[in-house]
């Protein structure tokens, strides 16, 4: 059978509009429900109000940065030799637009259901989990929804517009603007969140002893504001992209025919949107099979949302067969397909393994803390560097069988696979930091402790989902990546007009080779820096309130907490500009120097292969790093989790007081260098690909 592209992408808008409508049918439904008191809605309101003023300045800070871009794009276009069109600039802002959004609406669900989901939980477990993942799903079907709308309508106008190598390079600018969107969500989140957190954590818990969440703690509003703008927000802008540049890869390369034969051209070009289009319908179906009952234990909740992830990958893997059958495409691209798809699962699997505290490495990481805060810190580092093994091995049997079924076109579907259950995948971990919420805002609104302990089920189920999230998010970077820089490659290829051949030994190579592999940890030291001075102001202030308000800790005066969450906004904003600049100013300033050295000595040092040099990389090193740093982190806060159920001590132990500390340094580990550096590697292949037709055009 053959489709055509305008009919494939026609399908997908359908799709797409679907999406929106049942994102908006879960949107109704969470907000249908009871906010409780006027003392839970009054917490619920600094919460929203803290969440929308960091946002609007993340925004508009990144609006500068979209508009300065678009702009570039715009005059290399109008340069004939640049071999790039006006319409990759179309394509950026539409993508940068695409991931805001997409962010934006899952942050304002979000910080709306955690008080619903808090009252919610005061009826039943069960309707607490419902309101909860009900948000999730909010956020998870916008994203999913919006990436394939936009592909769709680019791919229909542009496939009109374009010659079929330029439409291809021209698509990959709307992965490049979700991209742009994510660095600086994801980076400014994460330094956010995680800077109230640990400066909670280290006053409130360790100094003063007073619970998590305990409303006598200045940084306790902050603190949830940061899970809202950190875990939502940033997420959802990071997997809209890694969504949305899987697609545009493999689009790019069977229009490049990597992989494929002339007469299966058009059908791979409109097999990855096909596949996303029926992933996106069959996990907004599956959604309705979570579901749990009254005293449910952590087994069972991670059951009820297991059953409908892997409902889900089931009914996908028949859907890629038949489409392929269809297609005439071949067992090759099925395999391939399928072979991504099982690769997130036994990714997302092997990071609950490490991560969650009803395996064995997390609660022999919770015993290790009766040895004091540093035996806790070496069992965790060296925990999350033996759990890169698992990932590691399997994204190197994904990319075997992949290439080995159908070429670098079945790297590319592979990623697709492994994204196509991404509308509630992403279900399962946007839900949690709603569950988080509804724990803090509980205890704030001193509720009774039967709601306290439903809500704790609930975020202890998050915590979970979240690390398997993380999981997920970056091995799904690492074959994205792979795939845009075979796109790439390929791209160098096609427009030379002969094959582009890299020595190993070149100096150029080792060069680039150096570079990629050293931006990750510049990137996670710069990170982490901004955590820790964000984290001291934050420690400075709460210890001054303390000290300066009375009756604070005895309850009779309210803390100053619209001043702690001025400190995390003014931090996070101002120190996520520089490792953002720097994932886009390298790929750039490697490309100038290449052109600039194509007739004379510079270019003996610096050319095209430099460039691949450090993609490859960046790829390496931060697939591992970032898989160490997020499940070390997540480790750690289970381990902390496990001790505060009532182990080693519980609460107020020394083995609890060493497990602080350790889940203290994995707060940035997990929750803003880890995941930030999946989207570096994205964003450094997503530029070259985007420079691709001036590097193709111009030999160096």
């Amino acid at each position: 059978m053959e489709i055509s592209v305008q009919a494939a992408g026609i399908i997908g808008v359908v799709a797409s509009i679907i999406g929106l409508g049942f994102a908006w049918y879960q949107r109704g439904f969470v907000l249908s429900q009871s906010a409780g008191n006027e003392k839970m809605q009054q917490i619920a309101s600094a919460i929203q109000r803290g969440a929308q003023a960091f946002l609007t300045r993340e925004y508009r800070a990144v609006g500068i940065f979209v508009a300065l871009v678009t702009v570039i794009l715009v005059i290399l276009s109008s340069v004939p030799a640049s071999g790039m069109s006006i319409w990759t600039a179309v394509a950026f802002v539409s993508g940068a637009l695409a991931s805001g959004l997409s962010g934006y609406i899952g942050m304002y669900i979000a910080v709306r259901a955690n008080v619903r989901t808090t009252q919610a939980a005061s009826q039943s477990l069960n309707q607490g989990l419902r309101v909860a993942f009900a948000s999730g799903t909010v956020m998870s079907t916008m994203v999913v929804s919006l990436a394939l709308l936009g592909i769709s309508i680019l791919f229909i106008l542009f496939s009109n517009q374009l010659p079929p190598q330029q439409a291809a390079s021209a698509l990959a600018g709307f992965g490049f603007g979700g991209t742009s969107i994510a660095i600086f969500a994801r980076v400014g989140g994460g330094i956010y969140t995680k800077a109230a957190d640990v400066g909670a954590d280290l006053v409130g818990k360790t100094e003063a002893g007073i619970p998590e969440d305990d409303p006598r703690n200045p940084a306790t509003i902050a603190d949830n504001v940061g899970d809202n703008v950190g875990d939502v927000a940033g997420m959802g802008s990071d997997l809209f992209e890694s969504y949305a540049s899987s697609i545009v890869a493999a689009i790019s390369l069977a229009t490049l025919g990597a992989g494929l034969g002339g007469e299966q051209q058009l059908a791979g070009q409109v097999f990855p949107m096909l596949v996303a289009t029926a992933g996106l319908l069959i996990g907004m179906g599956s959604t309705f099979l979570v579901k749990t009952e009254e005293n449910a234990t952590q087994e069972m909740l991670l059951g009820s949302l297991r059953k409908g992830v892997y409902t889900a990958s089931g009914v996908v893997a028949l859907a890629v067969v038949v489409l392929g059958l269809l297609l005439n495409l071949g067992w090759g691209v099925i395999i391939a397909t399928l072979a991504g798809l099982v690769g997130g699962v036994l990714i997302g699997y092997f990071t609950e393994y490490f991560t969650a505290d009803s395996y064995a490495p997390t609660k022999a990481l919770a015993d290790s803390s009766r040895g004091g805060a540093g035996i806790v810190i070496i069992r965790g580092l060296a925990l999350g560097m033996f759990s890169t093994v698992a990932p590691v091995l399997i994204v190197i049997a994904v990319t075997l069988v992949a290439t080995a079924a159908t070429g670098l076109y079945g790297v590319a579907v592979a990623a697709v696979g492994m994204l196509a259950t991404l509308s509630i995948t992403l279900a399962t971990d946007a839900y949690g930091p709603v569950a988080d919420n509804a724990g803090g805002i509980a205890e704030m609104s001193e509720l009774d402790d039967s709601v306290r302990d439903r809500t704790d089920a609930l975020d202890s189920l998050g915590n979970t989902t979240a690390a398997t999230g993380k999981g997920f998010a970056i091995g799904s970077a690492a074959m994205t990546a792979l795939a845009l820089n075979a796109a790439f490659v390929t791209a160098i290829q096609g427009s030379s007009g002969a094959a582009f051949t890299v020595d190993v030994l070149d100096p150029r190579l080792i060069t680039g080779l150096f570079i990629g592999a050293l931006l990750p940890f510049l990137f996670s030291a710069l990170t982490m820096l901004a955590v820790g001075n964000a984290a001291q102001k934050i420690v400075e202030e709460v210890r001054r309130q303390f000290r300066e308000i009375p009756g604070i800790m005895e309850g009779t005066a309210e803390p100053d907490y619209e001043k702690c969450v001025a400190i995390s906004t003014d931090s996070a904003i101002q120190q996520m500009i520089v490792p953002g600049l720097i994932a886009v100013a390298v790929p750039v300033a490697i490309a100038i120097l290449a052109l600039l050295g194509r007739d004379n000595f510079l270019g003996s040092l610096v050319g095209r292969e430099t460039l691949i040099g450090m993609l490859v990389g960046s790829l390496v090193t931060a697939f591992m790093l970032a898989v160490m740093m997020a499940n070390a982190g997540g480790a750690w806060d289970n381990a902390k989790k496990y001790i505060e159920a009532g182990h080693h001590g519980g609460k107020g132990s020394e083995a609890h007081k060493a497990a602080v500390v350790g889940d203290t340094v994995g707060d940035p580990f997990k929750d803003t260098s880890g995941p930030s550096l999946n989207i570096l590697l994205k964003l450094l292949a997503i530029v070259s690909l985007v420079l691709a037709p001036l590097l193709a055009i111009t030999p160096v």
